[in-house]
């Protein structure tokens, strides 16, 4: 993992500087990289944000055996009540705060920096999400599911607990199973979090059907904005 005086490696598409309206940091899944989601960025229709893919670092991961890939934290279960990885977890959200952090010293405004992921990555993105001081513009969940939940649920912070979140999963999906997206829904929602939760008829990936959603829901979670005012 990156110390605190160094910044993930990134992929970056879209505009750069003054030229972005939007810039969203978007987390890759476990054994993927920041290559990941570039190919959906025209899917989404947003000629005006940046998009931001940092790479994880590699570490082992027990699930598979110890095996050394790209993760954002180890995971040592698949079961809801598995032992979690805190200290693996918490070393990524600070290093995508990081991330949040030099696209405002881009000159963006945080209400206008969101944040992204799948499964893995989608977990930290909520992470970050719920509990960056300042109010960011939105939260996409996609194939994921609540980590570090009972500490979230103290942690969070009081600057976003409007932000729109976009959950989309999988009605087929044998590793992070509907049962799981469905609870990080309904307790975003019992916190009082604004959530659109969409099903798609697939396994742990995305479709084309959920990026047209998510561009839907990105015209109004992240307004055009106004050269003028």
């Amino acid at each position: 993992m990156s110390t605190s005086n160094e910044l993930l490696r990134c992929e970056e598409v879209g505009p750069a500087g003054d030229d972005a309206d939007y810039a969203i940091v978007w987390m890759h899944g476990l054994g993927a990289s920041g290559h990941d989601f570039v190919p959906a960025v025209p899917m989404l229709r947003r000629p005006k944000t940046r998009f931001v893919f940092p790479h994880a670092p590699s570490m082992p991961v027990t699930i598979n055996g110890g095996y050394v890939m790209p993760a954002w934290y180890d995971i040592l279960g698949m079961g809801s009540g598995s032992p979690q990885d805190a200290e693996g977890i918490r070393r990524s959200i600070k290093a995508v705060e990081a991330l949040v952090r030099r696209e405002h010293e881009r000159g963006l405004p945080y209400e206008r920096i969101a944040v992204a992921g799948f499964s893995q990555g989608g977990a930290i993105a909520v992470q970050v999400g719920l509990r960056f001081p300042e109010r960011l513009a939105g939260i996409v969940a996609l194939s994921t599911y609540l980590v570090l939940e009972d500490d979230l649920a103290k942690s969070r912070s009081a600057a976003n607990r409007e932000t729109p979140v976009f959950a989309g999963h999988g009605t087929h999906d044998p590793m992070v199973t509907p049962e799981r997206g469905a609870h990080l829904a309904e307790t975003l929602r019992k916190w009082g979090q604004p959530v659109e939760e969409c099903r798609y008829a697939m396994q742990h990936e995305v479709c084309a059907e959920e990026f047209n959603d998510l561009a839907k829901w990105m015209e109004t979670a992240f307004p055009a904005v106004n050269a003028s005012t």
